[in-house]
Order: C-alpha cells, then structure tokens, then sequence
C-alpha cells in the first residue's frame, strides 16, 4: 500500500521511470501541451474543467512523493506585476532557496529538452502557473 497520497498510474509509472535531474512540468491551461514540452515526455491530461486541477493541487501531490531539487517559474514581462500563483509556489516549496526565473520562450526551450520527462496538464486558469520541476534524490 502506497504511504502519500498520489494514486494516478500513469503519473506514478513515470516518476518512478525517471531519475534525479529529471523535469515534470505542472502546466496551466493556457500552455501549449503539444509544442511547449519534449515531445518524447509523457503526458496527463488532468485538465477536465476550467480550475479543474489547480497547478498548485497537483504540486501537493507531488511534493509528497518525489523530492524536488528545484522549480522554474515562467515570468511575465517586466512590466507586469510577480503573479501571485508564485507565492504559493514558495508556500508549497520552503526546503528551496528560490524559484527560478526564465522568461516565456526560455521557459518554452528549457521544457522541451530531453529531461522533461512528464507534462502535467491542468485546468488553472491562472495566468504565469506554470512549474517546472526539477527531482532529487531520496535522501532517506
């Protein structure tokens, strides 16, 4: 019997087929599932309905199960505002000094690469949600 509380199969199967310096991409739902991530990545779709999972509830499951190394955060442009959805991003993650920053077509470029391992499709409709997770090592 598992002891967190992730249940999703197929989440669980390629988390458990990837390694330390692998990427997961929780994306919101305005993302581009298709073009956005390494086309090799496997995908869930868990986006049934608008806020229909939040980005910020798939991380929850998430942290319970796999360590996290670090979290890239796609930035608005410099003139917008940090998006909230980003302090909730450090609430959820305190064991990490900082969020790293890259600006949308860096943060398009950096999940394409061949690390990104699983996208995780949301509903959140919040705007800048998007969190690419790098995993760590077990240290237990």
């Amino acid at each position: 019997m598992l002891r967190y509380q992730l249940t999703h199969p197929t989440i669980l199967a390629a988390l458990a087929s990837a390694g330390h310096g692998s990427r997961v991409l929780i994306s919101d739902g305005h993302y581009p599932h298709t073009t956005g991530a390494n086309p090799a990545a496997e995908r869930v779709y868990l986006n049934l309905a608008p806020d229909r999972l939040l980005v910020t509830e798939v991380l929850a499951a998430l942290t319970d199960a796999v360590p996290i190394e670090s979290a890239t955060v796609m930035t608005p442009p410099a003139d917008q505002p940090e998006p909230p959805v980003f302090a909730e991003f450090r609430t959820a993650l305190p064991h990490l000094p900082a969020l790293t920053p890259l600006d949308r077509f860096a943060f398009y470029d950096t999940a394409r690469g061949p690390d990104t391992t699983l996208v995780i499709a949301t509903g959140d409709r919040r705007t800048y949600a998007n969190l690419l997770l790098t995993l760590g090592v077990r240290q237990d």
